[in-house]
């Protein structure tokens, strides 16, 4: 470590700090010809990333990017794209969980698909979470099944475990690339573990194929997810993602006890990839930039050393220039340095409204949990609400028949111009310490409906990120149509709306029709005093730690 030059310069600046278009430091370079103007409105520029160490291009243009709205969905596409695969093609994929027996198809599990390709003469290589122990409600036991299943196969999938102490692989993502046939190459990339729980839909009656989960969301929990399935230049950079990981020569695991049987039967030695093929061809209009978290780690990552922080960075600089909403989908929201991001922007921008959409219970109902999950959301919400409380709108999701919904998605639009999906969520966990990866879209087509410009700004209102907006709102509202939903102000007045209307039946007994609509006013439990003293030590430590290194964190850098 004494050997690494530190990432020094603006590249450390506070998360406020980047600002404006900064000049390319020629070690992270960017796509040959591909101007910084205008996209350096939103985007990060290399400074701004904070890690000159990374072989990744600061963003790339002329990607088709579209929306797979649940696991059923992303599934099947997954599926599809996979069992075009031939021998000699290329399939890596990162995941925090895998259930080996998942179906993909109602006739396809996941290991059956993985396998399968691989047998086909397909180079199969994957990087899995370890995971914590089984009895904590991880995966320890479905990964190492998963990755023995596929790799009887032909396959070659380690189970990764190079993290900071209590910190996880975060990062869900899938590459094919097809040497000869690259107008064939796909990344899917977002939220979704191919896990059970997963496999629901848009009508949320869940997915029969069942994991351990909190009581409150029934036998078959509803999951609300997101996943992008993208084509051209961009799925050359998530591919480097993966090969940045898999070339990291440090020990799979930290612990000493797992070292023995991986040496023993050969699985800690990783096989060579083929080599980097040529981007795709372009392929659609929407620029993508990657935005990533790893974490401060002894030894540091070869292509990160200090860690990489631009998931926070990324949202910082999109949310200075936001002027009329924000809509997030998140599992937790639930850090006060996270909040005080999208309560700056509040107090910045009078007419700027926040529409945050989140489960209705946390995910574990272990006692000794509940009020550590608490602690963090309450907070959270506190301070967003403080900023701008006539602005600020905060939801849960319920299905049809009133089954909670667990939202699991990770997605952040901004007036209708940039959009991120990805697997990072909205607390300090995902913003400095586990590894996350994430898709930041701007679409070069704007959609010429009115309000052309929602945000006043001149940026317009770009086809991929109101499609988005719109394609997740008609679902929650119950509609079919787009136009209560296109301007801002009609679409918040429908939002409210629909909200009280759905609030004031469940007052009201539940008597008459149920009214159309699926999101109800978010309301948690208050922990008591006593419980926030005795929750914040594990939250801080356990649930949500600081992955940053000792300097930054006493200077309150990102």
């Amino acid at each position: 470590m004494g050997s690494i030059r530190p990432e020094g310069g603006r590249g450390d600046a506070p998360l406020a700090a980047p600002t404006g278009s900064v000049a390319p430091t020629g070690l992270s370079p960017e796509p040959s010809g591909t101007p910084l103007e205008p996209l350096d409105a939103w985007f990060l520029t290399p400074m701004q990333r904070g890690n000159r160490f990374t072989r990744l291009r600061i963003f790339t243009e002329g990607n088709a990017v579209r929306p797979l709205v649940h696991g059923r969905p992303y599934f099947a596409a997954l599926a599809e794209a996979v069992k075009r695969m031939r021998a000699g093609d290329l399939l890596l994929f990162a995941g925090w969980r895998v259930d080996p027996d998942e179906l993909v198809l109602d006739d396809t599990t996941v290991a059956e698909l993985l396998g399968d390709a691989a047998r086909r003469g397909v180079v199969v290589k994957g990087l899995v979470w370890r995971s914590q122990l089984d009895r904590m409600r991880f995966s320890q036991r479905q990964n190492r099944r998963f990755a023995d299943l596929v790799n009887a196969a032909g396959g070659e999938v380690l189970l990764d475990h190079r993290v900071r102490p209590f910190g996880s692989h975060h990062q869900k993502f899938v590459v094919l690339r097809h040497p000869g046939r690259p107008a064939e190459d796909v990344v899917f990339l977002g939220g979704i573990d191919v896990a059970h729980s997963r496999r629901d839909d848009a009508d949320h009656h869940g997915d029969p194929q069942l994991m351990p989960f909190a009581k409150w969301y029934g036998g078959e929990p509803a999951w609300h997810d997101v996943q992008i399935e993208m084509h051209g230049p961009a799925v050359r950079d998530v591919e480097e993602v993966f090969r940045e990981r898999w070339a990291d020569p440090a020990l799979l695991s930290r612990r000493p006890r797992h070292l023995v049987p991986h040496l023993v039967g050969g699985t800690s030695l990783k096989g060579d990839l083929p080599a980097p093929m040529p981007d795709p061809p372009a392929e659609g209009t929407c620029a993508v930039q990657l935005l990533r978290t790893y974490p401060n780690r002894y030894p540091g990552y070869p292509f990160a050393p200090h860690g990489e922080r631009s998931v926070a960075r990324g949202y910082g600089k999109a949310l200075r220039r936001a002027s009329r909403f924000i809509y997030i989908e998140d599992q937790y929201l639930w850090s006060t340095s996270v909040a005080e991001v999208f309560a700056a922007a509040l107090r910045r921008e009078p007419r700027l409204h926040l529409v945050a959409v989140v489960p209705r219970f946390p995910d574990q109902d272990a006692e000794l949990l509940i009020p550590v999950a608490l602690h963090g959301h309450t907070q959270a919400l506190d301070i967003v609400h403080d900023a701008a409380p006539d602005r600020v709108l905060i939801l849960d999701l319920e299905n049809p028949a009133g089954q909670p919904v667990y939202v699991h998605s990770k997605v952040c639009i901004v007036d209708d111009v940039w959009a991120t999906v990805g697997s990072d969520n909205f607390n300090r966990r995902s913003w400095t310490h586990d590894s996350e990866l994430t898709a930041a879209v701007l679409d070069g087509r704007r959609d010429p409906r009115e309000p052309r410009d929602p945000g006043g700004t001149g940026d317009g209102a770009r086809v991929f990120a109101r499609s988005l907006r719109l394609e997740l709102w008609r679902e929650h509202l119950g509609l079919e149509i787009d136009e209560p939903l296109l301007d801002p102000d009609d679409a918040l007045a429908a939002l409210r709306s629909s909200v009280s209307a759905l609030d004031a039946w469940y007052d009201g007994g539940c008597e008459g029709p149920r009214p159309a609509g699926r999101l109800r006013s978010h309301v948690m439990a208050i922990p008591t005093p006593w419980q926030r003293r005795v929750a914040t030590p594990a939250y801080r430590v356990f649930v949500d730690p600081d992955g940053r290194p000792p300097q930054m964190k006493i200077r309150g850098h990102h």
